[in-house]
């Protein structure tokens, strides 16, 4: 959108005369549009100051108007009357014209007339954070400018606001991302999942609403507080979407905490209802820890299951993708992620295999695009993480993105980006969905196997050419490895793959030659090598894997800038030893994972640095910009009596996905669980760390960023082994 486009002075300009078709206008569904449309080029702070400087006496109808005939700048006109309605809404509430809830019935911006009075009030600028990520697009990125390289160093605590004291015994370790809307924040907390209402610039308690879900909750897979909410707003009611534990949606009123009447059965809609139930299982192995995602009145709800390295049967209820109606609760359509008989995809399981087996659900988050009306699925594997010899075929539509028409379910395009997973390396970040500067519309799947597949994100056609390219094939017994996996020629990897002896920790030939003695038993690998047996013919113990089963990528995902055309990625560089051993009494499938986790050298990682990083890739060429260790080196590896005297790097990075947030002029990264208590300010050009803010306690949930009452605030969950887990805020000093 050119610069300022929206409310450029209109004294000498001819409006178009063609009335608007009447509709009412939602500020909170404009502040969805601005920051998917407008956040490129504009911020709410200037424009606030444009609107008291040119746009005073004039009309709200005027105002529509300008919006509508100059918005985007790249393709004026191309947003549909409502969302035109909705934006200019939020762009009278950014000068206090109007609250930031209140709906604009159809007549309205006719008797608006805007007053530069009403602008200079503070209270009136509220720039909300609406999903997981952000918003739909996934971006983790927000186009504001107060906290930027000049003052970053000054960010303080706010407040602090204490989640290790909700739920029957203290959480230690917090992963949620708040969010903040209609002048609230809200949050999870606790084992349980509770849900907490608070004043955002104080932290007060406002509300708060727990679940009590008995033997639910006893039995669920998936519990803990989770990764966050969703918000959603007719103009009338605002709701705040929960997925428990026990696996029930739930909505509920974000002004008071109450479930909301009218939505399923007293603001319930059960989730375990109308599954498709594993053959021969007498539990039901499905939950989620990830909030759903809210696209205009449909609420997507995604499905995940208990750990399958060691899975108890090959049949498993299935992790089928559902939506539902945001006013009722009422199921609109399901996602069969492995296709019923007859339905497409279906050949590509062979033998029956696809009636028992199951997981294939969604547990990352998603993200989608109104626009094109399509929701982008991150599908996990099907049963068995390492072992699918049950499971012959490919097996759509597991391990794929898949676009679906987000009111009705079906299948627009889809990529399968491994066939026939028997690593654990399930897709686990939100689809990123990048507008580019040159105009081109793409999206991005990070993966925990270090590479970023990118598609044109209408039709599905890769941006770079993705080849199917032969990979090395298993020796397990019953074992049905596919020949080929698709590699993507551009962008190179984000962090290494495979494992060699010239990747052995060389701080000493001492240490060396310890990790050669160690890896003597072990097969080594490249990509897509197999896992192998723990006792095979050969003599060897398993296969040393990296990336590991966690990243590579991971539910941190990365971060777009659409200013530049950068992504940012967080990975990490960790081993991991796949041998595997006869199901015998823990499982009725023929092999599972062993007992052995990952190797080190006297309590240090096995390979040499770094153990995680942060790559900035260019989406416009696909090449690497930079990258930068995600941390400092640890303590326990500077103290480490085998490595006195040794000069260590100052940075070697650790063993963490770092959570990342992009500004209109920063980028923002923590350490990560266990990592130093600091949140760190990076330039987005060079990743040159620009100012270290102190926290209580390690990053552990993604860091948000929003202005309420026209101050920026930072906001992420901490947490450490002393103090538990705790949301910490951030502010510049001042009033």
């Amino acid at each position: 959108m050119n610069r300022f486009a929206v409310i450029s002075a209109v004294i000498a300009l001819n409006f178009a005369a063609a009335p608007l078709y009447a509709q009412d206008a939602d500020p909170v569904r404009g502040a969805q549009v601005f920051q998917t449309f407008c956040t490129r080029c504009h911020l709410p702070i200037e424009i606030t100051a444009r609107l008291n400087n040119d746009w005073s006496g004039h009309s709200g109808a005027e105002l529509l108007q300008r919006v509508s005939a100059t918005m985007p700048g790249e393709t004026p006109g191309s947003l549909s009357t409502q969302q035109y309605r909705d934006v200019t809404a939020y762009v009278l509430t950014l000068n206090g014209m109007i609250e930031a809830g209140t709906v604009l019935a159809a007549n309205a911006f006719d008797t608006l007339t805007l007053r530069a009075s009403a602008a200079r009030k503070p209270s009136g600028i509220e720039v909300p954070w609406l999903t997981l990520n952000g918003a739909l697009d996934a971006n983790r990125y927000a186009a504001l400018d107060q906290i930027d390289a000049s003052n970053v160093s000054r960010l303080e605590i706010a407040w602090r606001f204490p989640l290790s004291q909700f739920g029957p015994s203290p959480e230690g370790q917090n992963v949620t991302t708040p969010l903040m809307a209609g002048g609230r924040m809200f949050a999870t907390a606790g084992v349980q999942r509770d849900v907490i209402g608070l004043d955002p610039t104080t932290g007060q308690l406002l509300w708060l609403w727990r679940a009590q879900e008995g033997e639910r909750f006893d039995v669920a897979p998936r519990k803990g507080s989770g990764k966050g909410l969703a918000y959603w707003s007719d103009g009338k009611d605002e709701v705040i979407f929960t997925v428990t534990p026990g696996y029930y949606l739930v909505a509920l009123n974000a002004r008071t905490g109450l479930p909301m009447p009218q939505f399923g059965a007293a603001g319930w809609v059960d989730l375990q209802d109308g599954l498709r139930l594993g053959p021969g299982r007498d539990d039901l192995d499905i939950g989620l820890s990830f909030p759903p995602l809210v696209v205009n009145d449909v609420v997507i709800v995604g499905a995940s299951h208990a750990l399958a390295t060691r899975p108890k049967a090959a049949s498993n209820v299935k992790g089928d993708i559902r939506a539902y109606d945001a006013h009722s609760g009422k199921l609109l359509w399901t996602f069969h992620t492995i296709p019923d008989k007859n339905e497409f995809g279906a050949e590509s399981w062979l033998g029956d295999s696809a009636s028992y087996t199951g997981n294939a659900g969604v547990w990352a988050p998603m993200s989608a695009d109104p626009e094109l009306g399509l929701v982008y699925l991150p599908i996990e594997e099907p049963t068995g993480d390492y072992y699918g010899g049950d499971r012959p075929g490919n097996g759509l539509f597991g391990d794929s993105l898949v676009a679906l028409n987000y009111r009705t379910g079906e299948r627009r395009w889809y990529f399968q980006i491994i066939h026939h997973d028997i690593w654990d390396w399930d897709n686990p970040a939100a689809p990123i969905l990048a507008n580019l500067p040159d105009g081109r519309k793409v999206v991005v799947q990070l993966t925990k196997q270090a590479m970023a597949y990118v598609f044109d994100r209408a039709t599905g056609e890769p941006l770079w050419p993705i080849l199917e390219t032969p990979v090395p094939q298993s020796d397990v017994p019953g074992e049905h490895s596919a020949p080929t996996q698709p590699i993507p020629t551009k962008p190179a990897p984000y962090d290494r793959q495979g494992f060699s002896v010239a990747d052995l920790i060389d701080y000493t030939p001492e240490l060396n030659a310890k990790a050669r003695e160690l890896v003597k038993p072990f097969r080594m690998s490249e990509l897509f090598t197999p896992p192998s047996l723990a006792e095979a013919p050969d003599g060897t113990e398993g296969t040393l894997h990296l990336p590991h089963a966690t990243g590579g990528a991971n539910w941190q995902g990365g971060a777009f800038d659409p200013d530049t055309g950068l992504l940012y990625v967080p990975s990490r560089t960790a081993l991991t030893v796949l041998g595997l051993v006869p199901g015998g009494t823990a499982s009725s499938v023929a092999y599972i994972q062993g007992l052995r986790g990952g190797l080190d050298v006297d309590g240090l990682p096995i390979m040499t640095p770094p153990y995680g990083r942060i790559t900035a890739i260019d989406l416009m060429s696909g090449e690497h910009r930079w990258w930068i260790p995600n941390a400092d080196t640890p303590a326990n590896i500077l103290n480490h009596p085998a490595l006195k005297g040794v000069d260590l790097p100052p940075r070697t990075g650790n063993q963490n996905q770092s959570g990342l947030l992009l500004t209109k002029t920063l980028l923002f990264s923590g350490e990560g669980p266990g990592g130093k208590p600091l949140l760190r300010a990076h330039d987005k050009a060079t990743g040159d760390i620009l100012a270290e803010i102190a926290l209580p306690g390690s990053q552990t949930g993604t860091p948000m960023t929003f202005v309420y009452e026209g101050r920026q605030y930072i906001a992420v969950t901490t947490s450490n082994g002393r103090n538990g887990a705790e949301l910490v805020v951030l502010r510049l000093p001042g009033r």
